[in-house]
């Protein structure tokens, strides 16, 4: 006998992006990323490291990370999202607490930090993406681009609430109650809430009603292997484009408050032009999820590329004021657009039976791009004394990721091949 389940008024794939939203909001980016420079000078103060050796604890984090999250995706595509998210989160949680016992040796910052790089993985939005590119179709670049933004919300509040914690009982007990919180907010949400697929629930993406008879034959079976889109040109244009745009982007996003205070910008000015760039980061988002799912990605991909282009273009031209908050802005937008576009790609390109595998292939370049862009753009300035040379060369790096986003070529027909099957 089959049961038909009928359509409610909201889609239960809007509660699965709010759950992924929360659990973003608890990743290893705004909690160690976005904390970074607050913990900086109370570690240092402390224990007597300079600048470069805790500096190299977070490189090696970002580096052990881009190394995991292939092995990340090929988790989740194996054994669920929620399978991985969880112990993940645990670990990350477990990790962060371990700080309030951080000894003066410095092998003993790297460990921690290590760890946290390799199960930080397991937190990030590779396994959020999976999930949330199952539950939607035709509308997936918007939901890919709502999920975001429980990350990028807490890429404001937490830097603050660091500061707070820290001022009101030391680095140490900030550390154990930031852990405690990730532990605390994401674990229950995932475990409860955070469903695989809408064909658990007699659902299809979107929102269509299915049956049981039907639900073994589930969108995630089509798609391509890891392998099999190792061996694609269009693979390799999307991670080349992805490591240029994510190098300029968090090259100038490191940058920009010493960038703009050297030329007499206030101290103010410069932050309120950081917080500029995260707001566009936030509005890139959104904006990019809902154009993607009503025009050509590589296009929509392009129109970002570009307008960051231009912030780079004007800043390196030396301009401050309302023309300097403007490139930021325009920097921002290019930087928050990156992260749905990538997952959306992945998905339209090689569809979803690997998708987590080749979606941590192409964040892992993201995350190399993160780490190689600031470190361009400060030996630049170290041996000119101007950032303008690390300026010129984003501006060419993202003018080339715009041109390999127009040689993607069109679409493959996953959807025809899913709708097929289901009939």
């Amino acid at each position: 006998m089959t049961r038909t389940i009928h359509r409610t008024a909201i889609f239960h794939g809007w509660w699965i992006v709010v759950v992924a939203a929360i659990g973003l909001s608890m990743s290893y980016g705004p909690i160690v990323t976005f904390t970074f420079g607050v913990f900086f000078k109370p570690l240092s103060q402390e224990f007597g490291w300079n600048r470069a050796q805790v500096s190299l604890a977070f490189s090696l984090s970002l580096l052990i990370m881009s190394v995991v999250f292939p092995f990340v995706g090929r988790l989740v595509d194996r054994f669920g999202a929620r399978r991985v998210i969880v112990p993940s989160v645990l670990l990350f949680g477990l990790g962060l607490i371990s700080f309030s016992l951080l000894s003066a040796n410095l092998w003993h910052l790297y460990a921690i930090y290590l760890v946290l790089g390799i199960v930080g993985g397991g937190t990030a939005p590779v396994p959020y993406s999976n999930v949330i590119a199952h539950w939607f179709d035709k509308r997936r670049g918007l939901a890919l681009g709502l999920t975001m933004v429980g990350l990028g919300l807490s890429t404001f509040i937490m830097p603050f609430l660091a500061q707070t914690l820290i001022a009101s009982g030391g680095w140490r007990r900030a550390y154990l109650t930031i852990g405690l919180m990730v532990m605390v907010v994401a674990i229950p949400v995932v475990a409860l809430f955070l469903k695989e697929t809408p064909h658990l629930l007699g659902l299809a993406p979107d929102g269509e009603t299915t049956s049981p008879d039907t639900r073994g034959l589930t969108t995630h079976r089509e798609g391509m292997s890891s392998a099999e889109a190792w061996r694609t040109e269009t693979f390799w244009l999307m991670v080349g484009a992805f490591f240029l745009m994510s190098a300029s982007v968090h090259g100038c996003l490191i940058h920009l408050v010493p960038l703009l205070t050297d030329r007499g910008v206030s101290a103010q000015g410069a932050a309120f032009a950081t917080s500029l760039l995260g707001g566009a980061l936030l509005l890139g988002r959104v904006g990019a999820g809902y154009l993607l799912d009503r025009f050509f990605a590589s296009g929509v991909a392009v129109c970002f590329f570009c307008g960051a282009t231009l912030g780079f273009i004007l800043l390196w031209s030396g301009v401050t004021g309302i023309p300097a908050f403007a490139a930021a802005f325009l920097v921002g937008l290019g930087m928050g657009a990156e992260g749905d576009i990538i997952a959306y790609l992945v998905s339209r390109y090689f569809g979803l039976r690997a998708f987590g595998e080749i979606y941590g292939y192409t964040f892992a370049a993201f995350t190399l791009g993160g780490v190689v862009g600031p470190l361009l753009m400060g030996e630049g300035f170290d041996s000119t004394g101007s950032y303008d040379l690390g300026l010129s060369t984003f501006v060419v790096a993202t003018l080339l990721a715009a041109g390999l986003m127009t040689r993607l070529g069109p679409y493959r027909t996953w959807v025809a091949a899913e709708a097929a099957a289901v009939s």
